[in-house]
């Protein structure tokens, strides 16, 4: 990593981190990873079974995550926002969004099964924009985004028939 140096009086100096350093993006980087982002949980409507040619809702929550850790002896905050979703359907489809959705009655984030199935296992990964200051200083954005797997969501998918009654 490369760092600068502040001279603190004669003859000793200590390292300083040096903000938009790709070195120092690295390093932030590998130390959001090891703290981990927040994995959101997907929340499906109707929930945990839908029907098939059924718009389903998929949401979830996605609250701004705060870190403050320190690097080579310096205080540095982690600022982590949800930008892109990926919706991974369970039935081999994905959709993604830069929107968490909205529980009924939006329809912002939807899917359509077309076919019976049990036992799928819906979930929803999140690419977190991460920014960060040393020592208070200037905020500084990380190129890449930072990706967290939701949780696994179980889903079936019924057949449903209309039936006719005789008044």
């Amino acid at each position: 990593m490369v760092t600068g140096q502040l001279r603190t009086c004669p003859g000793r100096s200590v390292e300083v981190l040096m903000p938009g350093d790709p070195s120092l993006d690295a390093e932030i980087r590998s130390a959001v990873e090891s703290v981990g982002l927040p994995a959101l949980a997907l929340r499906i409507q109707p929930g945990g079974e839908t029907l098939v040619n059924v718009a389903t809702i998929f949401h979830t929550e996605a609250p701004e995550f705060r870190h403050s850790t320190i690097l080579l002896g310096q205080a540095v905050e982690i600022v982590a926002t949800p930008q892109r979703f990926t919706w991974h359907h369970g039935d081999g489809t994905t959709q993604t969004t830069s929107s968490p959705g909205a529980p009924y009655p939006s329809t912002e984030v939807t899917h359509r099964y077309t076919q019976v199935a049990t036992g799928l296992t819906a979930r929803v990964d999140v690419g977190y924009r991460v920014s960060y200051r040393v020592n208070g200083g200037s905020s500084q954005e990380i190129d890449q985004l930072i990706t967290a797997s939701g949780p696994p969501t179980g889903l079936d998918v019924a057949e449903a028939a209309p039936v006719v009654v005789a008044p």
